[in-house]
């Protein structure tokens, strides 16, 4: 297994798929998440109730935002999509990420714990965990509305994570219980659950392929930290690979060829085909989280860091695999009508 360690003063790369790029300290305590899209990193500062925008090519921080404390975050274009608690509500905060301002804010009931968006930004999916069940709140952008799509029931159940398919068609989620764990297919257009797969260990990431996989991350004591490979299709787990001790979160490259889970004290990069891991990423601090660019790795840290990677760009579709996607084609959209959240 190839190493590659990253230091401020001392960078040693051993994995031709992986070379350091930039490392900056944001200094605003740690952080919890962060996002890229374009040229935008946005990162959620826990600690300080804060989010900062850095330049996805310098890491240069060209501004930060206060939104109360922030815990998950998606970006699209030039808004940051981000999850905030407080002591009265949990919402979806909407923040230009050019001007810095907060221009809308969705309060929500319930407690937020995953969040995504459609592709274009029109539509936030945040997955909440209520007093008897988990259900997720439809955010639409544009109309300014928001509906809600009942998962499951169960007072200890809990969204772990939250994926839409390319064709925005179908909302992935990771859920966990006390018992178990399940990862749910739900159509958007009739907004009901059409399918669910028993994975079984708690599920800390998940994550789409190009070819009809999902990859589901989970963790317990007994097994560590394992990746399983789910294919959609036939709804069933094709292979499963021990790839850490305790992880958190998990990312994709964009052409599915490898895999990122942030460990304890480390990344792990996995190949997705082999099903192995292949090297091992230290930022010199405790990583919190990562995001993957077309050609980027973004891993943020405890201490208040940013690291950059570059990885291996994204190989070229080929036919077999345009053939077996899934449609492009986006369904009507429904207006949702108002709820009460």
């Amino acid at each position: 297994m190839a190493n590659a360690f990253a230091r401020s003063n001392s960078v040693t790369v051993g994995n031709p798929d992986v070379s350091l790029l930039h490392s900056a300290a944001v200094g605003r305590g740690p952080i919890s998440d962060l996002a890229v899209d374009g040229d935008t990193v946005v990162v959620a500062n826990f600690g300080d109730d804060s989010l900062a925008v850095l330049d996805a090519e310098t890491l240069t921080v060209h501004g930060g935002i206060f939104a109360g404390q922030p815990t998950t975050v998606v970006v699209s274009d030039t808004r940051a999509f981000v999850a905030v608690s407080s002591a009265s509500y949990d919402a979806i905060a909407v923040v230009d990420t050019i001007s810095g301002d907060v221009v809308k804010e969705y309060p929500l009931s319930f407690n937020v714990t995953a969040v995504t968006s459609s592709a274009d930004g029109k539509r936030v999916y945040a997955g909440r965990a209520g007093e008897n069940g988990v259900d997720v709140a439809v955010i639409d952008v544009t109309a300014e509305r928001v509906g809600t799509i009942y998962v499951a029931k169960g007072a200890d159940a809990t969204i772990d994570a939250l994926r839409l398919d390319a064709s925005g068609r179908r909302l992935y989620v990771g859920v966990s219980d006390a018992r178990s764990s399940r990862l749910i297919t739900v159509d958007i257009e009739s907004a009901r659950v059409r399918r669910t797969l028993e994975i079984g260990a708690p599920i800390r990431g998940l994550e789409l392929g190009i070819d009809g996989t999902a990859y589901v991350l989970t963790s317990d004591i007994a097994d560590g930290g394992v990746l399983h490979f789910v294919d959609l299709v036939n709804n069933r787990i094709s292979g499963a690979v021990t790839v850490a001790r305790t992880p958190t979160q998990l990312a994709i490259g964009q052409d599915g060829a490898r895999a990122y889970v942030v460990d304890y004290d480390h990344v792990a990069v996995v190949d997705t085909d082999d099903r192995s891991v292949v090297a091992t990423l230290s930022v010199g601090a405790r990583p919190s989280a990562l995001a993957v660019s077309a050609d980027r790795l973004y891993v943020a840290d405890y201490d208040g860091g940013v690291t950059s990677y570059a990885v291996a760009s994204p190989t070229p579709m080929l036919y077999a695999q345009f053939v077996a996607a899934p449609s492009l084609v986006a369904p009507a959209v429904r207006e949702l009508t108002p709820a009460g959240v």
